[in-house]
């Protein structure tokens, strides 16, 4: 049955194609959220729920560098889950760093910055229940431990650091989530331990308990070195920080 608390929440998920995107977008449709999904290919996107029934909504082309193109979507937006990215794995090439940073950090900062752009001009609107628009981030645990990736860790890396540099002024307009996900199935790593399906189902039980740093993980040292890690650099940033 739909949450009645969701019913009225547009969500819009980048990466909608990937396994990841799909169990979100499953998720949200079980809750009675209006779906728009984000994709970079132009192949129908087509799920179906539990019952079998086509699942009703919206997809929407776009490709990284051209985030701006999404100003008018988004204002549409009240949930925002910035989920897409690429792993080259090994390759270390000059086009494979530039690719991986542009897709995996500067695209996801550029959307986080035009959000919090849109989430400012409606003022105080606010919606049901008192709820700011809100935009998850999933930085992966590749944050903070190998991936057997390196451009994927560092840009990884990059997107954590960005997000919390910017945390202070960006949470001014949004309620911010940061997603630290251990390896799951998908087409990025086919040999990971957990089901996206069931990491979908965690992600929003932990927003349901309006955590803002959501770990998914089998490995129990993140749950006590991301925290760490957040906290450091809200010390360490806060003291350097100029308007």
């Amino acid at each position: 049955m739909p949450d009645p608390s969701n019913a009225a929440l547009t969500v819009a998920v980048t990466g909608a194609s990937g396994a990841l995107g799909q169990a979100l977008l499953r998720r949200w449709h079980r809750r009675g959220a209006r779906l728009i999904a984000l994709c970079h290919g132009c192949a129908p996107l087509e799920l179906a729920g539990p019952d079998g029934q086509p699942i009703p909504l919206r997809q929407v082309q776009w490709q990284v560098g051209q985030e701006a193109a999404l100003e008018s979507l988004l204002e549409e937006v009240d949930v925002l889950v910035i989920n897409h990215g690429i792993n080259v794995h090994g390759d270390a090439g000059a086009a494979a760093t530039g690719r991986s940073l542009e897709v995996n950090a500067l695209s996801a900062w550029r959307l986080l910055e035009l959000f919090a752009v849109v989430a400012a001009r409606r003022g105080e609107t606010r919606l049901d229940g008192g709820r700011r628009p809100e935009v998850w981030v999933n930085t992966s645990e590749a944050e903070i431990q190998p991936a057997l990736s390196p451009l994927y860790e560092i840009s990884k890396r990059l997107l954590g650091q960005l997000l919390s540099l910017r945390a202070p002024e960006l949470a001014q307009a949004l309620r911010l989530r940061r997603l630290v996900l251990g390896p799951f199935r998908s087409a990025l790593n086919p040999i990971g331990v957990m089901g996206a399906d069931w990491v979908a189902g965690q992600i929003l039980r932990q927003a349901d308990w309006d955590w803002g740093l959501i770990i998914v993980t089998p490995n129990p040292l993140t749950y006590v070195l991301m925290p760490l890690a957040t906290l450091t650099r809200w010390a360490y940033y806060g003291l350097l920080r100029r308007p």
